[in-house]
């Protein structure tokens, strides 16, 4: 059943009081659950007792709580990170948890730090990492946006969800050359339109078990949307797990061509919707591994020479701050040698700077998969 945020009433606005006794309860079963499990999560690492006193009464005016940010971690003790933020200012109100699991896991991003003004670069320093097309077999960038003056999915109503998909399909219908296209809203859609869809691989479905537990698929699939070009190389998901998920892809190691459609296709959609930015954490998304600059760009490579002495590949991924995940993204196995490899930083480096790790890593990656 759907609920709004631990806090809150009605339409996740204020409420009177401090945090409900039920949700103290709730707080403290869980975290003695955690502590006392074998979970190698971020949030267990972090959150000591000291640091869970002076958050479980707090709560942000969306009326999120300290539960609210952490009860995926409490119920999915294999969770490798274990929060989520369930509106903008729960990054402030719960800094105290918040800031020390931000600066592990974007390798040293501390509270002091600030993250740099948004810089795409230079795209022509960019090109095709694979020009022979022997390894690559397809190249994705990614990037997430929150709408400013929305809450994040715990908090969202039901009508809010609808409010921003108006939104959001307006200024998408309006794009016109390479980024024109359709959207797709997933409430009422056609038997056709949702297998044109599957057979794509563009078609998302209701959250895993971490996102569920997170309480990110309210009203389900009410508010949520796909949209794509008509040559299928730029995405855009509404209200999957962020607002907006907004996506560039083709076959094949042209990353530059890639990055340049993913800049001309944000900078459009800016025009007509406003984006929640911090000055020191960079974009606001609902999880804060994909805070800052927000990019994720991939390879899908064949490196099956690689694939069988896996710590040389994670060893030479680890060189330029990549992540190596299964051929199906995190959580899953590599495919007939081929990975799934990103860039892992996204904060306290401009957009540029995080694609090209990307970039100079799969390069090298190449180079010694080819020196088998």
């Amino acid at each position: 059943m759907a609920r709004a945020c631990h806090q809150c009433e009605k339409k996740c606005g204020k409420n009177a009081g401090g945090v409900d006794p039920t949700v103290l309860k709730k707080l403290e079963e869980g975290y003695a659950k955690l502590t006392s499990s074998t979970s190698k999560s971020l949030l267990k690492k972090h959150l000591a007792q000291p640091i869970f006193d002076r958050l479980k009464n707090k709560r942000t005016s969306f009326g999120s709580t300290l539960l609210d940010c952490i009860q995926s971690g409490l119920e999915n003790h294999d969770s490798g990170v274990g929060i989520y933020a369930p509106d903008a200012e729960a990054y402030d109100v719960f800094a105290d948890i918040f800031d020390p699991i931000i600066e592990d896991y974007h390798m040293g991003f501390a509270k002091k730090d600030r993250h740099p003004p948004s810089n795409w670069g230079d795209v022509s320093l960019l090109g095709n990492v694979d020009p022979n097309g022997c390894f690559v077999v397809s190249t994705r960038v990614r990037c997430g946006r929150s709408l400013e003056g929305y809450p994040f999915n715990p908090c969202l109503t039901e009508g809010q969800y609808k409010e921003m998909e108006r939104k959001v399909s307006s200024a998408l219908s309006n794009l016109k050359g390479e980024y024109q296209g359709k959207f797709y809203p997933l409430t009422g859609m056609t038997k056709t339109d949702q297998q044109k869809l599957i057979d794509d691989h563009f078609l998302f479905k209701e959250g895993d078990r971490f996102l569920q537990a997170a309480n990110a698929c309210r009203f389900w699939p009410t508010g949520r949307g796909i949209f794509h070009n008509d040559n299928k190389t730029f995405l855009v998901w509404c209200n999957e797990e962020d607002h907006l998920r907004i996506i560039s892809m083709q076959q094949g190691g042209d990353l530059g061509e890639v990055y340049r459609r993913l800049i001309g296709g944000v900078d459009l959609i800016e025009k007509s919707l406003k984006f929640s930015r911090s000055d020191r954490l960079g974009y606001l998304t609902f999880c804060p591994t994909n805070l800052g600059t927000t990019i994720r760009a991939s390879v899908h490579v064949k490196v099956p020479k690689l694939a069988k002495n896996y710590e040389e590949l994670e060893e030479i991924a680890g060189r330029f701050n990549l992540q190596v995940r299964g051929t199906r993204g995190e959580h899953t196995e590599a495919e007939g040698g081929v990975y799934d490899i990103s860039n892992k930083r996204r904060m306290g480096l401009t957009e540029f700077e995080a694609v090209k790790e990307m970039h100079d890593g799969i390069l090298e990656i190449i180079k010694q998969e080819e020196s088998k």
